[in-house]
């Protein structure tokens, strides 16, 4: 990583400059034209620098109250392949794999689920249950009383 990535990294990590056209926005502030910011942007997501670019909505302020972290245990050998499945339903925000923190915590799949209501996100837990099928020995789904951190890593100027 060069001083312009890291200058990029720092120009970009509270968000993208709202206006109609961003690369340009941050392209003068950086003293480039916007195809380099974007082609800066790609190679840091190709090497795993950056891993995305995107809209993170504040799920309260769009409507969405009830939020819950579901947690499965769903069986090694399937985990990764049904994790994709249940990572593209339209009510997913968040899925991915974890490790098991044995005795007391047997969960290796998390998805975060949001709704209007705590029984509309309890009807969209019953839909990744019966995908998961009997792959899954155990669920429990965690529901936000608070947002306690909407925010990734900051570097230091």
């Amino acid at each position: 990583m060069d001083e312009l990535d890291r200058r990029l990294i720092l120009a970009t990590q509270r968000g993208l400059p709202l206006c109609a056209q961003p690369y340009a926005a941050l392209a003068a502030e950086l003293g480039c034209d916007a195809a380099t910011v974007m082609q800066r942007l790609e190679a840091m997501l190709a090497r795993g620098v950056i891993r995305r670019i995107g809209a993170v909505p504040n799920h309260y302020a769009i409507g969405y109250t009830a939020n819950g972290m579901s947690v499965w245990d769903v069986a090694d050998e399937f985990v990764d392949e049904l994790g994709e499945r249940i990572g593209q339903l339209p009510f997913v925000t968040h899925c991915y794999r974890r490790p098991r923190h044995l005795p007391g915590w047997p969960y290796n799949l998390f998805a975060m689920l949001h709704g209007d209501s705590r029984d509309e996100v309890m009807a969209r837990i019953a839909i990744v249950r019966s995908l998961l099928a009997d792959a899954c020995r155990a669920d429990d789904v965690l529901f936000s009383t608070a947002i306690l951190k909407k925010t990734g890593l900051r570097l230091a100027a």
